[in-house]
């Protein structure tokens, strides 16, 4: 989840009269400035052209905004969409494994799989070497329904890619890898 933290820091700039209640002009443009990049970022109004922390910021929430209307779009929950990308991504698993996978508890991977498994979205299959294990294999018919409704954004991002020149895909990608190295670096 992208939270509102790719917002400007505030340098408050200090009073030379300490009985002046108004803030000074830097610190106001600064909080107006981070105020009207917020509203950008949250009604899609244009953003600057070189605000790229919003543009990062709108991918997220895009992302999350996709996400959410497949998550509609196949009648599942978050929990359900999760695991069912990872079926179809990375195909059939053990629920333990699943589990472990997505760091859930046990107990909450077997809820979240009788609800795909009633809405027939999976199916629960005996391990073909070990009885006592069941494995959880992505239905046909949802892993095409789910291909069909992402093609489009794979496609569209195939094309972006494909009309950089090899300069453009080198600095985005550059920009990318340390995006990610960021992220990482926050979880440890």
């Amino acid at each position: 989840m992208i939270l509102a933290i790719y917002t400007t820091n505030i340098d408050i700039v200090p009073h030379d009269d300490p009985t002046d209640p108004a803030p000074a002009p830097t610190a106001r443009r600064d909080r107006e400035d981070r105020r009207d990049r917020q509203t950008a970022r949250r009604d899609g109004r244009p953003l600057l052209d070189d605000d790229i922390r919003a543009r990062v910021q709108q991918v997220g929430v895009r992302q999350q905004r996709f996400e959410r209307h497949l998550a509609r779009a196949l009648d599942v929950d978050a929990a359900g969409l999760e695991a069912m990308d990872h079926l179809i991504s990375h195909g059939p698993s053990t629920p333990t494994e699943l589990a472990r996978r997505l760091e859930v508890s046990t107990a909450a991977m077997t809820l979240v799989l009788n609800r795909l498994e009633t809405a027939g979205h999976v199916r629960r299959d005996r391990h073909p070497s070990d009885g006592r294990k069941l494995v959880v294999t992505a239905a046909e018919q949802s892993s095409d329904r789910a291909y069909d409704l992402v093609l489009p954004l794979i496609d569209g991002i195939e094309d972006a890619v494909a009309g950089m020149d090899a300069t453009e895909r080198a600095t985005v990608q550059a920009f990318l890898d340390r995006l990610i190295g960021i992220y990482d670096d926050a979880m440890d």
